[in-house]
């Protein structure tokens, strides 16, 4: 080999060490700032939560009949929710509180010797959705007066519009939470917060409230039913990861 080859190899070798080390420095120093930026950091969870009285209430009104005929089953029970629902119209709810949720018309059998027809049930449920609690017990007993016979399923909720109106102020009190907690921690542990590296908000926490009644409401006689929705608990988490020194 030529005093010229020797002199390229051994350049060309110490290039390509050269390179190595620089690699090797380059990965080290990421691999050292990556641990670096997880040892300052901590993570810290914050919670707030309301006491509301439910502005929406949810009922189904029912009504079930039976006749020899599945025509006059149908005939009759058609007849009953018209009257229904035009009762519940004259005292003030609107055809965008009330939608059909069920219908259904099946016959009834004796299994006594055999399966026979012995008649038809109709079947036919409205659910109404109203904002306008003071009228449950009068939606109640109307509907019962006019023919209804399976009222229930009564729940309160919290709508989508109370709930935007809750939502700013309780992730604004979760994050203080949050924010307290960790301030807590830092000086337990002689550090401080310097900023805030991620946040997020948790939907799945319970921005939502639904009281439910049993099934079948018993409805009064001679006395107007009685409904109170009560208070429910509207609730908002947060995690937040904050900068420390």
């Amino acid at each position: 080999m030529s005093q010229e080859n020797n002199k390229l190899y051994s350049l060309l070798l110490v290039l390509a060490i050269a390179l190595a080390l620089m690699a090797a420095a380059l990965y080290a120093g990421s691999q050292g700032n990556s641990q670096q930026n997880a040892e300052h950091t901590i993570s810290m969870s914050g919670y707030a939560e309301q006491k509301v009285v439910p502005d929406t209430a949810s009922i189904s009104i029912g009504v079930v009949t039976q006749a020899t005929t599945a025509n006059g089953s149908s005939s009759e029970n058609a007849a009953i929710m018209n009257a229904v629902v035009n009762e519940l119209k004259a005292i003030g709810l609107e055809d965008k509180e009330m939608q059909t949720s069920y219908v259904s018309v099946s016959p009834e059998y004796n299994y006594t010797g055999g399966r026979t027809i012995t008649g038809y049930s109709a079947s036919n449920n409205v659910q109404i959705t109203t904002t306008k609690l003071d009228m449950i017990n009068e939606i109640i007993d109307r509907s019962a007066a006019a023919g209804a016979n399976q009222i229930g399923s009564l729940s309160f909720s919290v709508s989508d519009a109370m709930q935007k109106q809750l939502r700013d102020e309780l992730i604004s009190e979760a994050v203080n939470d949050s924010r307290s907690k960790a301030d807590m921690l830092a000086s337990t542990l002689n550090v401080k917060i310097t900023g805030v590296k991620t946040s997020s908000v948790n939907d799945n926490s319970g921005v939502s409230a639904i009281y439910n009644t049993a099934q079948e409401m018993p409805v009064a006689v001679g006395a107007s039913t009685p409904i109170s929705p009560g208070e429910s608990t509207v609730s908002m988490s947060v995690q937040v990861t904050y900068i420390i020194k």
